[in-house]
């Protein structure tokens, strides 16, 4: 073998370096982690799903109690989403826009479904909307039942995903300068004006990065929602209860197959509110 020169060789350990001055060690840090976290699992849930072949797949997955579970858990979250799209604002403009008493302390409350047990959670919503309740008690004469039923679940993805929403409206509407909204008033905006085409625009993006995340954390809910619906297939049975009641029968496979749907038609809603969040920062 061929000794190199000792140009070479300092050509070589100045090319080597120059590599390692290259390497930025916060992004490798970044991709080991994402791909031990996120790609990893995902890959892994993604090749047991496959071992079913296409055909028990595409059974498993469109089988009558799987379609139920996805109208239940999409279609609610959404709505829960939607719903809290607007309450949310409101509440995160009357936190930075209002002063009253005991302001510190609602603002900390707000937090609570970020720290409270999914299953305290659960339990405190289907005591309280029960027909015995402190509400469902005022409901009950109306004929109108929330707890072991679709509704309940609904009020349960509202509770655990309206903190995402106020947090991120929050922030802008803090920054949003007062000026802009007084020089609309001088120049003859009405009130309504002046929110329609001066405040709401800018706000748009956030709220629909509330209302992606609430609806993220509303698909995967499961300790709160088990206690408060129940459970009863085409009815208020949510995708993943379905998922765990799989497990429970053993079918690792079957179960896979639920969530690989459920990642799959959740990555596609996502990447809808983030082309919505795309179009509001064009036309803000």
């Amino acid at each position: 073998m061929a000794i190199s020169s000792p140009s070479q060789r300092t050509l070589a350990w100045k090319n080597s370096n120059n590599l390692l001055s290259k390497f930025s060690w916060p992004w490798g840090i970044t991709i080991g982690y994402l791909t031990l976290m996120l790609f990893v699992p995902t890959l892994a849930m993604l090749l047991k799903a496959s071992t079913e072949g296409p055909i028990n797949f595409w059974r498993i997955a469109t089988s009558e109690v799987a379609l139920s579970t996805y109208d239940v858990t999409f279609v609610t979250a959404l709505l829960a989403g939607a719903v809290n799209g607007v309450f949310g604002t409101l509440i995160a403009w009357v936190l930075v826009r209002y002063k009253f008493p005991f302001k510190k302390i609602i603002d900390a409350v707000i937090d609570l479904p970020f720290a409270l047990p999914t299953a305290v959670a659960g339990l405190t919503l289907a005591t309280v909307y029960s027909d015995n309740g402190w509400i469902g008690s005022l409901l009950a004469p109306f004929g109108i039942k929330v707890s072991f039923t679709r509704l309940g679940v609904w009020v349960a993805m509202l509770f655990i995903s309206l903190p995402f929403v106020v947090r991120t409206v929050q922030p802008v509407l803090t920054e949003m300068e007062r000026e802009i909204e007084e020089a609309a008033w001088a120049l003859g905006a009405s009130q309504w004006q002046t929110f329609w085409r001066v405040i709401l625009p800018p706000l748009i993006p956030s709220i629909l990065t509330g209302v992606a995340l609430g609806f993220a954390r509303a698909v995967g809910e499961y300790g709160s929602i088990v206690i408060v619906a129940a459970n009863i297939p085409y009815k208020d049975l949510i995708a993943p209860v379905l998922v765990f009641q799989r497990l429970e029968q053993y079918d690792y496979s079957g179960a896979t197959v639920i969530g690989t749907v459920l990642l799959v038609i959740s990555l596609f809603i996502l990447l809808a509110i983030n082309l919505l969040q795309a179009w509001g920062r064009r036309y803000a």
